[in-house]
């Protein structure tokens, strides 16, 4: 298994952006009873349940064969670098650290224009992308 360069994993991203962007929806859905029927206005907790709702999504995929929807289609899997399903732990440290390469412009994602291939979240949580056979 190699790794794959960062338009395929871009093209897995934005697939299961898509998808989780119904997710959201559907939690935020779920929690509008408990809130008059309201929209939600900028509250630091909202965006906390997102998050971790977001977290679930991602963490859940992860730690149950290593593909979302997304990677499926691209035909990747998230593992550990020796090849192994992650845990809660590494899905934890992956998902936090990709947040911050975003939030870095996207530094840590360009990250993997490298000769390794791999993003920050992919070291820091010690996981990497592979072609899944």
């Amino acid at each position: 298994m190699s790794t794959p360069n960062l338009l395929r994993r871009f093209a897995a991203i934005f697939y299961d952006s898509l998808l989780l962007l119904s997710v959201l929806f559907l939690s935020t859905a779920l929690i509008l009873p408990f809130n008059a029927g309201q929209a939600f206005s900028t509250s630091w907790l909202y965006s906390l349940y997102l998050l971790c709702v977001s977290f679930g999504f991602y963490g859940w995929f992860w730690t149950h064969g290593g593909q979302t929807l997304g990677l499926k289609a691209w035909k990747l899997q998230v593992l550990t670098i020796d090849k192994k399903s992650i845990t809660w732990q590494q899905a934890f440290l992956r998902f936090s650290s990709a947040i911050i390469s975003w939030a870095v412009l996207g530094i840590g994602f360009a990250w993997a224009l490298r000769k390794d291939k791999r993003c920050w979240h992919d070291v820091f949580s010690k996981t990497d992308i592979f072609y899944k056979n």
